[in-house]
């Protein structure tokens, strides 16, 4: 059997429909292709059940759509999920080649009148849960088992030096909005209490940030990344750590998937939806709202840096913290 799973996007997206895929991989013995966005192309090469990768143009895609659509023809389908859920990837769907009676199934969480374009759609829309648990869905629509939950994932071996000094404790303090950013001075606080090789990750946009992390902390302390890896390096650092602390952002969806363990910090968003899947995984969040907004600045400073570094000493066994 072979099945087209359509998810374009985005990061942290892409690891929430990992244990969906994995289960049907082996629930049906199947050869599974994924369609992703260009610049998530050699990510997804890295998903152990993903035999073939083809490559959405996302920027500029009308142009590039004849070549597009060739390439995915190349193959017959036997069964083709959409876990994005809008109108493009439905449009995906349908441009598959599908061997007769194959259907298109849909996300519970569709939009944009993507359902028109389905077979159907595999279950009610209900928010309150985590992403994995809706990607889940598509199993239990299909009658078979919806666990274990595994993310089948493995990033390239990495060799940075200061992998070698133990524990290493990364730092990823960036997302792409302010409200979901934990205020840098207190990473420096929980440095300054950590024990450990710590190590700073991000894009070439969280420079400035992890910049004075690194200059507010004792010489020698931390090592700085930051914007000097590639997306699978990041991946591998991640994968090797001994513990990452976080907020909600990219490297935390990684770092969660490659199952070494985050110590979460939340604010507006909920960690109930989009936190790090899996009982290893730590979450501190002082906020109770509901909503998520970007204007809201307050929410993540309700997590005092005192509860973050209890938990990673508790997460370190307390070997690696001085208070």
């Amino acid at each position: 059997m072979r099945i087209l799973i359509v998810k374009t996007s985005s990061l942290g997206d892409l690891f929430h429909a990992l244990p969906a895929v994995h289960l049907l991989k082996v629930t049906y013995d199947a050869e599974i292709d994924w369609v992703v966005n260009t610049q998530y192309v050699r990510l997804a090469e890295c998903f152990s059940d993903v035999r073939k990768v083809i490559s959405f143009p996302r920027e500029g895609w009308f142009s590039h759509l004849g070549q597009f659509k060739a390439a995915l023809r190349q193959e017959t389908y036997d069964l083709v999920v959409d876990l994005q859920g809008l109108l493009k990837s439905a449009l995906i769907c349908r441009m598959a080649k599908r061997s007769e009676g194959a259907k298109i199934l849909g996300p519970s969480f569709q939009r944009e009148g993507a359902r028109f374009f389905y077979s159907s759609v595999v279950g009610k829309k209900n928010k309150q849960r985590h992403a994995v648990e809706e990607n889940l869905d598509v199993l239990r629509f299909l009658g078979k088992p919806d666990s274990p939950v595994e993310f089948p994932i493995r990033f390239p071996d990495v060799t940075f030096p200061c992998l070698e000094k133990r524990p290493a404790v990364v730092f990823a303090p960036c997302s792409r909005h302010e409200a979901k950013n934990w205020p840098w001075k207190r990473f420096v606080e929980l440095g300054a209490h950590l024990e450990c090789q710590i190590i700073l990750v991000g894009s070439p946009d969280d420079v400035e940030t992890c910049e004075k992390i690194e200059n507010h902390l004792p010489e020698g302390a931390c090592t700085n990344l930051c914007g000097k890896t590639s997306l699978l390096e990041l991946g591998g650092i991640l994968q090797n750590a001994d513990l990452v602390v976080t907020v909600d952002s990219g490297p935390m969806h990684m770092a969660s998937a490659a199952g070494t363990p985050c110590l979460a910090v939340f604010g507006p968003t909920d960690p109930a939806r989009v936190g790090p899947f899996g009982g290893q995984h730590r979450v501190l969040r002082g906020s109770t709202v509901r909503k998520y907004s970007k204007q809201d600045l307050d929410s993540i400073r309700m997590v005092e840096s005192i509860d973050v570094i209890k938990t990673a000493g508790e997460m370190l066994n307390n070997e690696a913290v001085g208070l």
